[in-house]
């Protein structure tokens, strides 16, 4: 059968598939590249010491995203499911079958309580987007509505964000995930190369150019560089919500997985670099305009400050031309942010599928329905809430969950099945030097890594 011709409908017997190696690739990376890649590493980045941070944060994606990334793409592949009906594949011990079903159903609550959050700052993102439009036109009280970070703005921002979003995953995973991440993605990377060239025009970029790529090696020991690198490169690979064990199953059978996820590891860190080249030395222009981005003690402003108070204050420095740098900038950030949705959705789809036989386009749209509920209550007691949810699902559930997936891909998950999962792909690869240090390397190193950030988390 032509995989290149051919829609899929998701059965038991013939799961949905991406059409090519360039469809999940594109997919994958856009999972990955997320909202933190945009805001979340440059400002670890220029909080943690510069340079060194990159370098350290370059050495742990190596080190501990690529080969998880492998572990979660290979046995979701094998499982060719959603990630409770795959974990409990791997064994046939009740235990274990139990463990793995709860570890799914509770990635999968996981990952819509993240898709609650990631709505609202997107809300936040379309907004601000939308402003300098408004102020254009004479909207000026609009503009500030925008702004404001009003409940109701944000709202009608965020369930049109999520409706993007169910109307592309509803397409499926050829006609809707597929079709759209390839098309997104090189928009994504056209508009971070067109930001940078602008950028690097200006007064003051070359000094935070410098402070970027320019490592102080005395700091490269520090214990707070070390835990947020290593959080940073375990987070933007979508690791330990089952999001890529998804995309695993929806791999083709002789997809050479170790390249694949190499590939995706390597252009995710790329992006954060080249994020990083953007807001860096975007934050030096700004501070040569006469723009603070330090706070009253000293220290570096918060992530969201630099996004929603800085740079907008930095284009509008350039008057006219500022208005398209500030949308091309936020449409920068909308993309990155339906990309990685995209994929947050596609997650308690495919177990809608699985466990409940019910359609992709009424899955989509219930879901997410559900979630816009729940994203109205987080924004209506905010205070409450927001920093509560973020916090459980990112510090808390994403490195214990994947310490689990770790351990069952290591250690439950018997060494032949992975070896002949990995051969699908990839016929020699018991000769390799990947299978050589990789089963071992995910049974004691990665699990080691994982529990030392759970450890400073908690």
């Amino acid at each position: 059968m032509d995989h290149e011709n051919t829609v899929y409908e998701q059965t038991p017997e013939n799961p949905p598939q991406f059409t090519s190696r360039l469809g999940f690739y594109l997919a994958a990376v856009g999972s990955a590249v997320g909202i933190g890649n945009i805001w979340g590493f440059p400002a670890q980045t220029a909080d943690n010491g510069g340079a060194a941070f990159v370098l350290i944060y370059l050495c742990f994606s190596f080190l501990l995203a690529w080969p998880m990334l492998v572990a979660e793409l290979v046995i979701g592949r094998y499982g060719r499911s959603d990630p409770a009906t795959t974990l409990e594949s791997v064994s046939n011990r009740s235990f274990f079958k139990l463990l793995g079903k709860v570890t799914g159903w509770v990635s999968t609550v996981t990952v819509l309580l993240i898709y609650t959050f990631y709505a609202i700052i997107s809300g936040w993102i379309i907004c601000f987007g939308l402003a300098p439009m408004a102020v254009a036109l004479g909207l000026d009280n609009l503009a500030t509505s925008l702004t404001s970070f009003n409940p109701l703005p944000t709202m009608v921002a965020a369930g049109a964000f999520m409706a993007m979003v169910a109307a592309i995953v509803a397409g499926g995973v050829a006609d809707g995930i597929e079709k759209w991440c390839s098309r997104l993605m090189p928009m994504l990377v056209l508009l971070i190369l067109l930001l940078i060239g602008f950028t690097m025009t200006q007064e003051g970029a070359l000094k935070g150019l410098q402070y970027f790529v320019l490592p102080d090696f005395s700091k490269l020991l520090n214990k707070d560089l070390l835990i947020s690198a290593l959080g940073q490169s375990f987070f933007s690979m979508s690791l330990g919500v089952g999001i890529m064990v998804v995309y695993g199953a929806y791999l083709t059978r002789d997809s050479n997985i170790p390249v694949m996820a190499a590939s995706v590891a390597v252009t995710d860190t790329l992006v954060a670099v080249m994020a990083g080249l953007l807001i860096i030395p975007g934050m030096f222009v700004a501070l040569n305009h006469g723009i603070d981005i330090y706070t009253a003690e000293g220290t570096l402003k918060s992530a969201d400050k630099l996004v929603f108070d800085v740079l907008p204050q930095l284009f509008l420095q350039f008057g006219s031309p500022g208005i398209l740098l500030s949308l091309a900038f936020f449409l920068l950030l909308t993309i990155t942010a339906l990309t990685s949705a995209v994929s947050i959705l596609e997650v308690p789809v495919a177990v809608f599928q699985k466990r409940l036989r019910a359609r992709r386009a009424n899955s989509s749209w219930l879901i997410s329905v559900i979630t816009f509920g729940v994203s109205v209550c987080v924004m209506i007691w905010f205070d409450v809430l927001f920093d509560f949810v973020v916090n459980l699902t990112t510090r808390y559930a994403m490195p214990l969950l994947s310490l689990v997936v770790c351990i069952y891909a290591a250690w439950i998950w018997s060494r032949d099945q992975k070896l002949k999962e990995l051969q699908k792909g990839y016929p020699d690869i018991e000769h390799s030097l990947f299978w050589k240090i990789w089963p071992w390397y995910i049974r004691f190193f990665c699990p080691f890594m994982v529990m030392v950030l759970i450890f400073f988390t908690f």
